[in-house]
């Protein structure tokens, strides 16, 4: 009881701490050490006027727009008052912002206000609309308005794991201790968030990818304590020596699951990306708030509710026609029979759903691929149509230095085959000029990304004075650099930090190897899943680029997941390893024990990651869909299929161990070791 009340306690001061401070999320795109960084340094320190956020009213009429021209200009006055809004420019006399053909022209309108101000603007964009003229907004402040709010995922999320959860006990109050559980420990780290984000720069996109994740890993461990503590009642044990028994092995399990996860979120840091290692620190709080409740407030729980809830297992078990655990039984038997070819058709097909991995291309979606309801996706298209598809992102171009050298900048990089247009050098301060260039290609196109490589390293490199290249496209392509760069050192960090702890837990060589084979084989299917889905254009979704966030983080989360199950599975053999010695009935007893409550665990998890497609966000859907994939694969393919596999293959060899590391590693347990037959690792002599 007194750790009930001290989490509802910390939960209310929680959440009264998060109201009177309110929130302060803010996306944070600083890259250290790049050029586009540097371009963003020296304008803010000397042109700030020069990087300030606009919005574009693009018009289109198939007559042209001189006809419109009242119409057009009328518009214009109406949003040069409207709140937010600091100045219009006039797109009738200047020159490039009506096409070669007439039928499309923009106006540039700087923006200093908030959601609800682009919200006017769209309102009166979309009445401007009609009889042969076409009105839409483009710019980022009107993505971001249009982008829904949420709120729709987590629902689905939690309705889904309840009715799972009823279905698996039998009893909503039963069902409910895992999510209660979940919910208290992703309160509170959001809350915590809030408050943190006055301090620390925390993404914007960061409180649903916390929520779902807390929600997942949180009802996941819990259901996992909760099921051993359900599995004792049913073999004869009163509440308080099941609760004990419960987190003296899952509770152990999930300890040490959950560190891993903690361990493959913190080598988020060796990519040096301030927007990742703020994500990182949010989401491993979050595991670890996960982990506590676990531990303590689950408990706490049962013990408040306990009577009811063992009286409902029990009656529940009683109407039930089979043997716990017999069905699982029989599948092990069926793999040990078929473990080869078991073995050669998933590793084929997981190595098939891998593949468009070697054609993954990052970035960051743009306006193209919003839906083409949304004002900014018409405005985007207009403007391709236009002025060209590199029109939607321009690179630009700073010269630090002299007219003549911003001069040359210009010429050089107008003789090119993959620029459109290089807008002249004009001065932006002291000593600074600028020019916009538009490519040939789109802003996610590959041809943008060798235009930006080709100006940097051979066209400015011989002009007179520092010539930097910058702008969101140019950064978004840098951001992306960073990612493959810095990819091997987080692979390395991730997967050896595992496999080690793995190797001091089950006193074992092979099953770490093992594990780590698996988990990346899981990233890359699900990898090539994102891929051919928002890549590819499968299912009819706009193509283009996996958003360049998407490959570590997921990689981070599924690696760590991944070895959740791992450990709840193996650990449970290796207990009957230790036990009887007997290799095979290890695997079979481990998979029966634990087989319904991963599988049970994993359709929760898919459940909840799988409602990140409902947000409207592309980032979303891409983290959401492959999370889910991931799980998939991992628990009803790996575990529940492979592994019995691998481990039937592997036989006694799967224990093996050298003499002299199993003295150099400190002997640390998951499960507690059986009292009788102790056996010691086998070692080669």
């Amino acid at each position: 009881m007194i750790a009930l009340v001290a989490w509802v306690v910390v939960l209310a001061g929680a959440i009264g701490a998060a109201g009177a401070a309110g929130s302060a999320f803010e996306d944070d795109y600083s890259m250290p050490g790049t050029e586009s960084q540097e371009l963003s340094d020296l304008l803010e320190e000397r042109a700030p006027e020069a990087d300030t956020t606009s919005v574009q009213v693009v018009f289109g009429d198939e007559d042209g727009v001189a006809s419109e021209r009242d119409r057009i200009e009328s518009l214009l006055a109406e949003i040069a008052g409207m709140p937010g809004v600091t100045g219009v420019d006039d797109p009738f006399a200047g020159h490039g912002t009506v096409s070669e053909d007439g039928t499309v022209g923009y106006a540039t309108a700087g923006f200093e206000g908030t959601v609800e101000d682009v919200e006017s603007l769209l309102e009166a964009t979309e009445d401007a609309s009609g009889d042969g003229l076409e009105v839409a907004l483009g710019g980022d402040p009107v993505r971001e308005a249009e982008e829904g709010e949420g709120g729709a995922a987590e629902g689905v999320g939690m309705l889904a794991a309840l009715v799972i959860l009823v279905l698996m006990f039998g009893s909503l109050l039963a069902a409910s201790m895992p999510l209660i559980t979940a919910v208290f420990a992703v309160g509170i780290t959001f809350c915590l968030s809030m408050v943190i984000s006055h301090v620390v720069t925390l993404p914007t996109y960061l409180t649903p990818i916390m929520f779902l994740v807390g929600l997942g890993v949180g009802i996941d461990y819990a259901l996992l304590i909760f099921a051993r503590f359900r599995s004792e009642l049913l073999h004869g044990s009163n509440r308080k020596g099941a609760a004990t028994v419960a987190l003296d092995t899952a509770g152990r399990s999930v300890l040490f699951a959950g560190s891993v996860v903690i361990v493959a979120l913190a080598g988020l840091y060796a990519l040096g990306l301030g927007s990742l290692q703020s994500v990182a620190v949010s989401v491993a709080l979050v595991v670890l708030v996960t982990m506590l409740a676990s531990v303590t407030l689950l408990p706490a729980l049962l013990g408040l509710f306990g009577t009811r809830i063992e009286k409902r297992v029990r009656k529940h078990a009683a109407g039930a026609k089979r043997i716990p655990g017999q069905r699982w039984n029989a599948w092990s038997r069926l793999i040990e029979k078929r473990a080869w070819a078991a073995l050669a058709l998933v590793l084929a097909a997981l190595v098939a759903l891998s593949a468009p991995v070697l054609g993954l291309r990052l970035g960051f979606a743009d306006a193209g691929t919003e839906d083409e309801s949304l004002q900014s996706r018409q405005a985007y298209d207009m403007l391709a149509e236009g002025f060209g598809p590199g029109f939607n992102g321009p690179l630009m171009v700073v010269t630090d230095g002299s007219r003549s050298g911003a001069e040359a900048a210009v010429e050089a990089m107008s003789g090119l085959e993959s620029v459109e247009q290089v807008s002249p050098a004009s001065q932006i301060g002291d000593d600074l000029w600028m020019s916009m260039v538009v490519g040939t290609g789109g802003p996610s196109d590959e041809a943008t990304v060798d235009l930006v490589h080709q100006l940097r390293g051979d066209v400015l490199s011989e002009v007179e004075g520092t010539q930097l290249v910058g702008g969101a496209t140019a950064s978004s392509i840098d951001f992306s650099d960073i990612i493959a760069d810095r990819a091997p050192l987080f692979l390395l960090l991730v997967v050896g930090l595992s496999m080690l702890l793995l190797t001091v837990v089950f006193r074992s060589v092979l099953i770490p190897v093992k594990a780590a084979v698996l988990n990346l084989l899981t990233i890359g299917a699900s990898l090539g899943v994102v891929t051919w889905i928002f890549q590819e254009g499968l299912f009819g979704i706009q193509p283009g680029p996996v958003e360049a966030f998407v490959p570590v983080m997921l990689f981070a989360l599924i690696f760590g997941l991944s070895m959740d199950y791992e450990v709840f599975l193996v650990s449970r053999i290796r207990e009957e390893w230790v036990r009887t010695g007997d290799p095979t009935e290890a695997v079979r007893k481990g998979l029966a024990s634990t087989g319904g409550v991963i599988t049970a665990a994993a359709t929760i998890m898919i459940s909840v990651f799988a409602a990140f497609i409902l947000n409207d966000a592309r980032l979303l859907q891409q983290f959401g869909i492959g999370m889910a994939v991931a799980i998939f694969i991992d628990a009803f393919i790996i575990r529940c299929l492979l592994v019995p596999a691998i481990m039937r293959l592997m036989g006694r060899a799967a224990w093996w161990m050298p003499k002299w590391m199993d003295r150099a590693l400190p002997h640390v347990t998951v499960e507690p070791e059986p009292e009788t037959a102790p056996r010691e690792p086998v070692s080669v002599r």
